[in-house]
């Protein structure tokens, strides 16, 4: 009888030690993968700590520059409306300027953007136009349109881009291509007199034949980026005066280059040296 007791004893001694072992492994790989995931943590970590340090540093190398900008002194600069921000220097650049604009425009400059958009179009006309040629240059906020008179670039009824032209298209091209973020409209326009050819069907295809004949020219001969390029027609619906006499008519007759550029990228004509 004690035999037996003994021999149940031993087995439940050795059950006992099996299931004790099985939890010790368990409870083994338990913390191996612990120690890998805490690993894996701490590289992860480490790496996210150099990040943060990469991106303090150049958070404070940006401050720098802001602070060094906020030291100058605030009077060199002149804010334009929220258009663009001019510095003492342009300032007199544009004041020279505006010494060879027209008395009469000039009365009519009531804020320095007014006196701003006088300057720039006078520069501008007299970058892309000779004296005496009928070109006119105007400026709204941060639009430049720049009309000019279909005899400068066609003949009478024609879309075909006259040689006469090659000297303002030149001038023009250099302009757009000096800035490539510039978007440029070629606008076509005609007078009210009514056209029927075999080759221009009436005024509607007249006037966005001529446009696309510049933006054409624009693109093969001057190298201008056709993505900066639009062509567009308006017929005789949007005159500047009325047409009730060939020297109306001959002004309602035109191309209207459309420039759509933030109004600071032409400060550069106003701080070229004067030629004049």
């Amino acid at each position: 009888m004690k035999r037996l007791s003994l021999v149940a004893f031993l087995s439940v001694v050795l059950l006992t030690s099996c299931v004790s072992k099985k939890k010790y492994v368990a409870l083994e790989d338990n913390l191996s993968q612990t120690q890998s995931a805490l690993q894996k943590t701490q590289v992860e970590k480490e790496d996210l700590q150099s990040q943060m340090t990469r991106i303090e540093a150049r958070v404070e190398e940006y401050n720098s520059k802001i602070n060094s900008l906020k030291e100058l002194n605030d009077s060199q600069f002149t804010s334009v409306d929220d258009v663009a921000v001019m510095s003492n220097n342009t300032k007199a650049k544009m004041r020279n300027t505006l010494k060879n604009v027209d008395p009469a425009k000039l009365a009519g400059a009531k804020t320095i953007q007014d006196s701003m958009n006088l300057a720039v179009s006078y520069k501008l006309k007299q970058s892309i136009s000779e004296e005496g040629e009928d070109i006119d240059v105007s400026i709204d906020k941060t639009v430049v349109m720049i009309n000019i008179s279909d005899e400068l670039l066609f003949n009478t009824a024609s879309y075909n881009v006259s040689s006469k032209a090659n000297k303002i298209l030149t001038k023009l091209a250099d302009v757009i291509k000096s800035e490539p973020s510039m978007e440029v409209m070629v606008e076509g326009h005609t007078d009210s007199r009514t056209i029927n050819t075999p080759m221009v069907t009436d005024n509607w295809d007249l006037s966005v034949k001529r446009a696309t004949s510049i933006v054409r020219k624009l693109q093969k001969d001057y190298d201008v980026d056709p993505s900066q390029l639009i062509a567009s027609g308006r017929s005789s619906y949007l005159p500047l005066v009325e047409n009730d006499s060939k020297e109306n008519m001959a002004l309602n007759r035109r191309t209207k280059i459309i420039i759509l550029p933030n109004l600071d990228k032409f400060f550069a004509l106003l701080d070229a040296e004067e030629t004049m």
